[in-house]
């Protein structure tokens, strides 16, 4: 995949790099990224010359037909790891259980602390308990990294890309075995996603936003509904005032026609 996929976005898209030298040549590592759109983790991977593992929703795997393995093996090729969400805890657990297989396994964990895209551009608030239980579990340095402009190469909801050029950037890793043994502890759990989410916002240059993306996602949905519900009230006012018009100028013909002429 690094040879097909990974060179041809290379080639086509020429994306810049900065930092790259924070990156171990081997041994376990985190890199924790913004998301900005779903190529992130085509991008990531494909500056690197080691394996990258995502995770990713397990229905990505398990569609039947031609298309759905043919879905399967692509996802597997660029280093995505299938997720059950179907269990109690849902994606959470089986994503920090995943993290750490792969981690001890001595290779590179990719994961995006705000947990999902940012609708926006803007930075959000990291989520505590993944990235942290996953660090504090393994011991492995945790690597900001910065997507840059692939929201605009790739918008939510556009299928083709255009042709721009993205930037990555990989701050210094970040050690937090100072809690080593403390991952029971919330307060410990949101201090190292805060810190992990602080190096990112001064990688990006984003702007950043005190709450979760989910949660900005659907205040832009209800604001959405909201307005097209105006604009829905607007339209029936709009036609309703036409109707009336209408009906009164074909009120004035019609007595204009009975009026005898004097």
């Amino acid at each position: 995949m690094k040879m097909s996929v990974g060179a041809g976005l290379k080639v086509a898209f020429r994306p810049w790099v900065e930092g790259r030298e924070h990156v171990p040549s081997q041994g376990p590592a985190i890199l924790a990224s913004n998301h900005l759109s779903f190529s992130d983790s085509f991008f990531l991977p494909a500056v690197l010359d080691r394996k990258v593992t995502f995770i990713a929703k397990a229905e990505y795997f398990t569609t039947p037909g031609v298309k759905g393995r043919l879905t399967a093996a692509f996802f597997k090729g660029v280093g995505q790891l299938p997720v059950d969400r179907s269990g109690a805890r849902g994606a959470g657990e089986a994503a920090i259980a995943s993290g750490i297989q792969v981690l001890e396994g001595g290779e590179l964990f990719g994961i995006y602390p705000e947990g999902t895209r940012s609708p926006d551009g803007r930075l959000y608030r990291g989520k505590p308990g993944g990235l942290a239980r996953v660090a504090l579990a393994t011991g492995a340095p945790v690597i900001p990294v910065a997507m840059i402009n692939t929201e605009k190469i790739q918008p939510p909801g556009k299928v083709m890309p255009k042709l721009l050029r993205p930037g990555i950037r990989f701050g210094k890793p970040l050690d937090f075995s100072r809690y080593q043994g403390m991952e029971g502890d919330r307060f410990i759990l949101r201090s190292i996603t805060d810190e992990v989410m602080y190096a990112i916002m001064k990688l990006s240059g984003q702007e950043y936003v005190d709450i979760y993306a989910t949660a900005a996602k659907r205040q832009i949905e209800d604001a959405a509904k909201a307005q097209a519900e105006v604009e829905r009230a607007e339209k029936a006012e709009r036609r309703s005032w036409e109707r009336a018009e209408q009906d009164r100028l074909e009120e004035r013909a019609a007595r204009k026609r009975e009026t005898p002429p004097a």
